[in-house]
């Protein structure tokens, strides 16, 4: 695997794992404070939309 195409899957794990760490505070308010914090889904799903959707056009430009 050349050099160029390792540099393009650490780009995309870095996306990725934005994405994941946003689904992971949605998952910690459900699981945990839905009754306190459920106001902040709206923002944090908007969030998950943009990080997932920025990861994906990052591994289809690539090819990936």
């Amino acid at each position: 695997m050349s050099e160029e195409m390792k540099d393009f899957k650490k780009e995309l794990a870095r996306r990725k794992r934005l994405a994941v760490e946003i689904a992971s505070e949605i998952h910690d308010i459900v699981e945990d404070t839905v009754w306190t914090n459920h106001v902040k889904m709206p923002e944090l799903a908007a969030k998950l939309v943009e990080a997932v959707e920025y990861a994906n056009a990052y591994k289809e430009e690539k090819g990936l």
